[in-house]
């Protein structure tokens, strides 16, 4: 056999073992690629369950918030109402217990208002004012309340005397002072039990002025300020008749 020959053979068996030793590594390493690959895909996808569950908690712990956040709204205004009911019982306890003593009532107080009402129920000023409105004495309960505010620029009833004054000028049909009067009160007590009220009958007059456009965006600004209030209830039925 030539000698190139015989140096030829274990040439190529050696090429050959190289090759197959080449093969395996590129097989081993294209494996654990795969294996990485795919340990990879796993871990990003319980990442990214995890990502959700803890999205879903997130979401959830706001929910809660948001709940607790309108619950306490709701009680807010529940006890609004409620101190607007004591504060106008009150009123009415007062006027019937001096109509008791004195049948006639005075419009204008002479001696000095007291300072401060808040242990002592309404002030007389402000009783004698909301007796002619009882009465059906409008006129005289504007100049009553009016009288009121004017001793009184700082009571906590300030705000009722204003709605009362807004009242008496809508029975009386006086349109364009009954929505200044009730815009007034929506706008300067805001916090004030009779706000939500007065956004109402600011909308009912409107709507007798014939501005409904006007009126519906009332409605709509006392529904999202005061939502669990009787007078957005009122107000979601008028609009819901328009």
């Amino acid at each position: 056999m030539p000698f190139c020959v015989r140096l030829t053979t274990p040439l190529l068996f050696c090429i050959a073992l190289t090759g197959c030793a080449t093969n395996d590594l590129v097989a081993k390493r294209q494996t654990e690629s795969e294996a990485k690959i795919e340990h990879l895909i796993q871990s990003a996808r319980k990442s990214e369950q995890r990502l959700n569950e803890l999205t879903g908690q997130q979401q959830s712990q706001a929910d809660q918030v948001k709940g607790v956040a309108q619950q306490l709204k709701q009680y807010q205004e529940t006890v609004r109402e409620l101190r607007t009911s004591q504060e106008e019982l009150k009123a009415r306890l007062t006027l019937l217990a001096q109509q008791a003593a004195t049948p006639r009532i005075e419009l204008v107080n002479p001696g000095p208002a007291p300072k401060s009402f808040k242990d002592g129920g309404p002030p007389a000023d402000y009783v004698k004012a909301f007796g002619l409105y009882s009465a059906n004495n409008f006129a005289s309960a504007i100049e009553s309340f009016e009288f009121f505010i004017r001793v009184n620029p700082k009571s906590d009833y300030v705000a009722n005397a204003l709605y009362w004054i807004a009242e008496c000028y809508y029975t009386l049909s006086d349109l364009p002072k009954a929505r200044d009067a009730f815009q007034k009160v929506a706008e300067g007590y805001p916090s004030s039990p009779k706000a939500p009220d007065s956004l109402l009958k600011l909308g009912y007059t409107l709507t007798a002025m014939k501005e409904k456009e006007k009126a519906l965006s009332i409605y709509d600004s006392l529904i999202k300020s005061y939502p669990s209030s009787p007078a957005a209830a009122k107000a979601r039925e008028r609009m819901g008749a328009n």
